[in-house]
């Protein structure tokens, strides 16, 4: 596995069609190892897979984390050395961003709501550093989950907008055993908020029964999520959206392709989690 810090060095390189891209912000679990598996099955025994590890400073609005988020360097080359990843990449803030920096990506629709609106600033940075590692590393697939779900709507949109020639795949929520999604901020939990933080999925598979049994509204669904995340001591509502799936815009009435989305805090542990409906 070769290990690049430099984007000189990223941009020199020779690789092997086609490249395919995982960005990370490291803190590597198995969730990550299945975006690798994805990864090399789209580029083949042939192909380059290549994992970038940056945690952004542009995406943390002030007072988040971005500071204790945990960066286990040793663990995450291990890690990507043992799921046979080609290429580490893994710059520091200082070559990725300039000093004088003034330019930004930023979609303006889709990052309107939602965790958009909840944390302003954040999906320009997202876009941005994107952006850059498509350029740096110039993959022809990138691997995202979808439990960040419009983060990967928006890069697709920028994809499409920005002309990348650069296929985007999806890959399902990976889960803890006990439902919970796979999150490099569930370690901040305590032993009861990560007990009590299971409440998110079995909210969303309540919303979706409530569709499956013909519940169209929007009010009563989201009530329910609600009330269900509200048996949770610890629990802390941030959002519980219903948008359409396409568009990410709010909808009223539950119809195909309809997204329940949610965000809610254990302690100052955020979680965001979500479920498509009918």
């Amino acid at each position: 596995m070769k290990i690049l810090t430099t984007i000189a060095e990223a941009q020199l390189r020779q690789r092997s069609k086609p490249g395919v891209l995982v960005p990370t912000m490291g803190a590597l679990h198995k969730a990550h190892l299945e975006l690798i598996r994805v990864a090399r099955e789209h580029a083949g025994k042939d192909g380059e897979v290549a994992v970038s590890i940056f945690v952004n400073p542009l995406q943390f609005e002030p007072g988040s984390d971005y500071e204790r988020y945990p960066r286990p360097e040793k663990a995450d080359e291990d890690f990507c050395r043992d799921a046979s990843v080609d290429l580490l990449f893994r710059p520091s803030v200082e070559e990725m961003y300039i000093d004088d920096r003034s330019t930004f990506v930023e979609e303006t629709s889709l990052s309107s709501v939602l965790e958009g609106k909840s944390r302003p600033g954040h999906f320009p940075g997202v876009g941005t550093v994107v952006a850059k590692l498509f350029n740096v590393l110039a993959p022809d697939v990138a691997v995202f989950g979808e439990k960040d779900f419009q983060q990967v709507a928006i890069i697709h949109r920028m994809v499409r907008e920005l002309n990348f020639k650069i296929d985007i795949v999806a890959v399902p929520t990976v889960r803890e055993e006990d439902g919970l999604a796979c999150s490099s901020r569930n370690q901040y939990l305590s032993a009861e908020e990560r007990k009590q933080a299971t409440v998110l999925r079995k909210a969303l598979l309540k919303g979706a029964e409530m569709t499956r049994g013909g519940e169209t509204s929007t009010t009563r669904v989201v009530s329910a999520v609600r009330e269900i995340i509200g048996q949770a001591p610890l629990a802390r509502i941030d959002y519980v959206g219903l948008v359409d799936a396409g568009n990410l815009q709010p909808i009223e009435v539950i119809g195909p392709n309809s997204l329940l989305a949610l965000a809610v805090f254990f302690g100052k542990t955020r979680l965001i989690d979500n479920i498509l409906l009918a």
